[in-house]
């Protein structure tokens, strides 16, 4: 069993302290628990008051910590103590949104890569000159550190958690009970400038869900524009602007989630494997699934088998 701990700092917001269980929840071979520096009753930003039962006790043993809440504000010294004896004893430590303060003020991020909400990446830079912040990304993983951007971002953080630990499949299990997008890579851009409708009030949804039901066969910019019915040039404007990707990039992506998962539950030859995700050839499957996921297929396979 995989044991989270969350630590809360206050100020939190109620939605932050409830993604971890909206995600993680739903994938057995996770146990979460919820705690902070001084138990009791905490208010939250925007929301309810919340109870928090349980002390930093909690943290000791967890194989994960995930620090939430701040707002950017000092941390309880305990919980900084806390934070450094979980790295210490080899615990993934990671943070959403705010929580990256805390693991900047625990010392836990000199050095490395990290980012928050975009609104305030220039503070974090400000406040702590020795992290290496990175305002353009949804998440980031620098030497099992693991920090995320706000909201939704924070969901993605947690959807990567799990495929690292549990693969693809089990992943997309548990976004789809979540009533949420798979993961989205962590290079993703946080802020998108054009809001959502997009323009005309028309949106590439169908498309996208079109597309991915024909990852098996070779798609072009071209058939993605007939089937959205506008040009090349309007469908890679509005594509990005509502995912953040070019539509290529985003099939890339694609095609490589959908052979992770071909790959965890079924015994498939890997040119089949290639060829049903539309990667095209097993070479090609090779060199994609390494440089996205750090392993051969074979490895990968080995490592997250799921048989159905």
């Amino acid at each position: 069993m995989h044991r989270i701990a969350v630590v809360i700092t206050p100020p939190v917001m109620s939605f932050d302290v409830s993604i971890p269980h909206m995600v993680f929840q739903n994938v057995p071979g996770y146990e979460i628990g919820v705690c902070t520096a001084v138990p009791g009753r905490l208010d939250t930003i925007g929301g309810p008051q919340i109870h928090v039962p349980d002390g930093l006790d909690l943290v000791k043993g967890a194989d994960t910590v995930m620090a939430v809440g701040s707002g950017g504000e000092d941390a309880h010294p305990d919980t900084l103590d806390a934070l450094r004896a979980a790295h210490a004893a080899g615990a993934r430590v990671a943070s959403l949104c705010t929580g990256a303060f805390v693991l900047a003020q625990a010392g836990l991020l000199d050095g490395r890569a990290a980012t928050t909400h975009w609104g305030l990446t220039g503070d974090l830079a400000r406040r702590h000159p020795s992290v290496d912040v990175r305002p353009d990304v949804l998440y980031v993983e620098d030497d099992g550190v693991f920090t995320s951007a706000g909201a939704a971002a924070a969901i993605d953080l947690c959807l990567h958690l799990v495929r690292r630990d549990f693969g693809a499949a089990a992943a997309n299990a548990a976004a789809r009970l979540a009533v949420v997008s798979p993961v989205r890579p962590g290079g993703q851009a946080q802020f998108i400038e054009t809001p959502l409708p997009p323009e005309r009030g028309t949106s590439l949804a169908a498309t996208r869900a079109w597309a991915l039901s024909q990852l098996d066969r070779p798609l072009t910019l071209k058939d993605l524009a007939a089937h959205a019915s506008t040009s090349v040039r309007t469908l890679t404007r509005r594509f990005h602007a509502e995912t953040g990707l070019s539509p290529l990039q985003w099939l890339l992506h694609q095609r490589v989630d959908r052979a992770r998962e071909l790959l965890e539950t079924t015994d498939l030859p890997m040119d089949q494997v290639a060829g049903r995700s539309g990667l095209g050839s097993a070479d090609s499957l090779r060199k994609h699934l390494t440089t996205r996921a750090g392993l051969t297929p074979t490895a990968y396979r080995a490592t997250f088998t799921r048989q159905r």
